[in-house]
């Protein structure tokens, strides 16, 4: 590793503004990336006292003894030495601004020594002033943080709990972890591990490890390069049967920095466009290799930012990529299209009758919903035109919304049920026109407003359940709330950290794999623990409730509305989503040019 040198005045002035330590993540950050640049092969790092102390040692180079002192100074670094090296980036740090900004506001001991020396220096810095001794000492860095934040008292006031502060640590190291599989990387926080890995087993096994091997198991292999530009990326993307609820499983690495890059994120989005349902994403892990010359890092103080000198071919490359580890998966996605259109309609059909695409069924004759649907949108977009309609727009306001849905105070024993629409939505004949209901989500909220007014939750007992793959940042997370799965139905026992069975689950959900209800709530987390009794709340109800194009019969129909409109809140369902539509009459009769 080179020396240190402070940086020249006009190279200052060309790097991005300055490091800010927001959090303990920060630190974690900054410090951990030191080490990787130093070439550590091991590196250590250990949380306490609510996160403000901070231990992380590795083997690395360490700091020479003549530039200890320079090194806790501002725009000091051995990784540039001029502007255009700002061009060619080759290490995670460059601006030499960490070190300075953390003994700002912690308490810091740096014990380090080079392979060139017999003894090792130790530095103790405090309110910036630097004190340093010879000391004996493995090869290598230590650094110990204590009290972070404790001469910022509004900066520790607006910090989160621990368990919020551990997470965007875990998230953190997780990132790193998979970015340098060839590193062997701890992170313990209260002297019990979190997560590990060895090193030696490669993504794939930092992958098992860190996730499952239920999620492994839904992975392809990315590899592809283009040797004309000197471009490469590999990793593993999941196939479009294996979603998540967020793109936080998005872990995309360029040159092995995590970043958050606005060409390579819609490169993926394109890739799987006609293969995911909406809201649904995939599972990534992606890096990028490119010269360092074709990219500009410095952009933001952060170092999450990238530019590049061609993003249109940058894009291309990482969208091919992906389709082409897909290809064999065997996805149609003209089938998948067409899937999107198939509708069918339930009530009193008679045996042996066909309907074409479109139709709805209704006794003694039939009407084409679609063009219905599509004529009364275009015709309230065309008339009355000083007071303009949009259902589109309707369709979001739940103001509106209300004003068009049956009182809640009226419960209907007749509804004047019609049919079903795409086997998704139940038509129905009201006082004042057509009312459309979605009956997954009406389903829904009648469970979650059953579930959280009940005492005594029904429980299906299981008698064989598989075991179920974790990594140790959700096991603690299920550990500490387990009386809130309780609440809900569910009996969960730990075999190990990484390993569990569920004993008991809500009766709702008895046909539905624990495995699949586990990772649906660990998802609706995402990485935030808050609220987490409604969490696990409206994930069961929706699990629960009755899908999307299922089929249902006149009486599961009549079950549904019923229930619904029972609901103290029949508007929209827990996670905000409008239930139901009302086509008034006279909008219908309107476009027919009828007078009522």
């Amino acid at each position: 590793m080179k020396r240190i040198q402070q940086l020249p005045k006009n190279v200052i002035n060309q790097i991005a503004a300055g490091e800010v330590i927001e959090r303990p993540a920060s630190v974690v950050k900054e410090l951990t990336e030191n080490s990787i640049d130093a070439g550590a092969t091991k590196i250590s790092i250990e949380i306490s006292n609510e996160c403000r102390d901070i231990r992380i040692a590795d083997n690395g180079s360490g700091i020479h003894p003549d530039d200890i002192v320079l090194a806790f100074s501002k725009h000091a670094t051995s990784k540039i030495q001029t502007g255009e090296d700002l061009y060619d980036i080759h290490t995670l740090g460059f601006r030499g601004e960490a070190l300075a900004s953390i003994i700002s506001i912690a308490k810091v001991t740096c014990t380090t020594r080079t392979k060139d020396y017999d003894y090792g220096t130790k530095v103790v810095c405090e309110n910036s002033e630097i004190e340093y001794s010879k000391t004996g000492c493995a090869v290598g860095t230590i650094m110990q943080i204590t009290e972070l934040f404790y001469n910022l008292p509004v900066r520790l006031k607006f910090l989160k709990t621990e368990k919020t502060e551990l997470a965007y640590i875990t998230e953190l190291v997780t990132s790193i972890a998979l970015s340098n599989p060839d590193i062997s990387i701890e992170l313990k926080n209260n002297n019990k591990t979190v997560l590990k890995t060895d090193g030696i087993d490669g993504v794939e096994g930092i992958i098992k490890n860190l996730f499952s091997k239920d999620t492994f198991s839904h992975l392809k292999s990315v590899s592809n390069d283009d040797k004309l530009v000197k471009i490469e990326i590999n990793g593993y993307v999941s196939t479009p049967d294996y979603t998540r609820s967020s793109k936080k499983d998005y872990h995309i690495f360029v040159n092995n920095r995590t970043v958050k890059c606005p060409v390579f994120i819609k490169a993926i989005d394109i890739a799987y466009k006609n293969s995911l349902p909406n809201g649904k994403y995939p599972f990534i892990v992606l890096n990028l290799n490119i010269p360092a010359s074709d990219i500009d890092i410095n952009v933001h103080p952060a170092k999450r930012e990238v530019k590049y000198k061609n993003p249109n071919q940058i894009f291309n490359f990482i969208r091919f990529s992906i389709e082409q580890a897909l290809s064999n998966y065997g996805h149609n996605s003209a089938n998948f299209e067409q899937a999107e259109n198939v509708i069918s309609f339930t009530k009193n059909i008679p045996e042996k009758r066909s309907f074409e695409e479109g139709e709805v069924f209704v006794p003694e004759t039939a009407i084409n919903v679609n063009k219905i649907l599509q004529v009364i949108e275009s015709s309230q977009q065309s008339a009355n035109q000083h007071e303009p309609v949009s259902v589109k727009h309707d369709y979001i306001r739940p103001a509106v919304l209300q004003q068009q849905i049956v009182d809640k105070n009226v419960v209907k024993s007749n509804d004047n049920i019609i049919g079903q629409y795409h086997n998704t939505y139940i038509l129905i004949e009201v006082e004042d026109g057509l009312e459309i209901v979605d009956q997954h989500i009406a389903d829904e909220r009648y469970i979650y407003e059953t579930l959280k007014n009940q005492h005594e939750p029904a429980s299906q007992l299981l008698f064989i359940s598989d075991v179920i793959d974790i990594d140790i940042k959700d096991g603690e997370i299920i550990k500490d709330n387990l009386d809130k799965f309780t609440k809900f139905g569910y009996e969960i026992e730990f075999l190990k950290d990484t390993e569990i069975i569920f004993r008991k689950i809500p009766l709702l959900l008895s046909k539905y794999n624990p495995k699949d209800i586990l990772s649906d709530i660990m998802e609706n987390i995402e990485g935030d623990i808050n609220n987490f009794e409604e969490k696990i709340l409206i994930t069961t109800s929706c699990k629960a409730a009755v899908k999307a194009n299922t089929p249902l019969n006149l009486f599961q129909m009549e079950e549904i509305i019923s229930r619904w409109r029972k609901c103290e809140n029949p508007y929209t369902c827990p996670h905000g989503r409008p239930i139901s539509k009302v086509f008034k009459h006279k909008e219908i009769a309107g476009f027919f040019m009828r007078m009522s």
